[in-house]
């Protein structure tokens, strides 16, 4: 299938071989993991699986897992990992899922926030409807505009000198380009010290605060359960919990 563009971050060869690396701690991920188990869940929607640690995590805990992506290269790397074989791997977006049932459908880190455009974002939410069972939870992540994330993406505050296996070292940093109401665009720069070969990738992120995220899960159909703070980013991120009705 032909999906939405996808940022070059999660789709270049060179840099969707190292996604893993430049970001090992995936501590944030146990905070879902102990959600799904406190709803019960065992058929799990990991909507923007990126290169599957999420959905292979819930994997190795014996649960069912579907992991749908838009870009064809980081499911690569998901589907070349261990234990890849126990997930169903779906490349394309929750606007164009198969007919399924699931007990809880996922959005970890910033995938909500890249859903940037307004039609995207409502044909999301009404294609996870859908693919949830009667009763079946929708839980993701959204960072609060009031904390103003972007004023830490500059060059000074964001660059890393990382030593990747078997690639060399990795030069990294993030340059917010624009502010446009409640989209905030960046640049990621990369560059491999074994060739030199310098690559940069753009991307948009929208910042929703949440009565309009409220707004739009009930507007398609959602009952909003609770809002919390994300315990590992209190005061940066909001996690809402939502059901489709029985």
């Amino acid at each position: 299938m032909v999906g939405p563009m996808v940022d070059d971050a999660f789709e270049h060869p060179r840099l969707v071989a190292i996604y893993d690396a430049l970001d090992p701690d995936r501590s944030d991920l146990e905070v879902y993991v102990d959600i799904v188990r406190e709803l019960g869940a065992e058929l799990v929607l990991d909507v923007g699986c990126g290169t599957g640690t999420f959905a292979l995590l819930l994997a190795d805990r014996g649960l069912d897992v579907i992991g749908v992506d838009p870009a064809a290269g980081s499911l690569d790397v998901a589907r070349a990992k261990p234990g890849a074989e126990r997930v169903h791997w779906i490349h394309g977006d929750a606007t164009s899922l198969p007919p399924m049932h699931v007990d809880l459908a996922t959005m970890t880190g910033n995938v909500a926030q890249a859903i940037a455009g307004r039609s995207d974002w409502t044909q999301t939410l009404g294609g996870v409807c859908s693919a949830l069972r009667p009763g079946g939870h929708l839980v993701f992540e959204t960072r609060d505009p009031a904390y103003r994330a972007w004023r830490d993406w500059n060059r000074s505050a964001s660059h890393h000198v990382t030593d990747v296996q078997g690639v060399g070292t990795v030069e990294s940093w993030v340059e917010l380009t624009d502010i446009s109401g409640p989209l905030v665009s960046f640049r990621s720069t990369w560059v491999f010290g074994s060739d030199g070969r310098v690559l940069t990738s753009d991307s948009t992120l929208r910042f929703r605060d949440r009565a309009e995220v409220e707004a739009a899960l009930s507007g398609h159909g959602f009952v909003v359960d609770e809002v919390r703070d994300a315990p590992d980013r209190p005061g940066r991120e909001l996690v809402f919990f939502a059901h489709r009705p029985d």
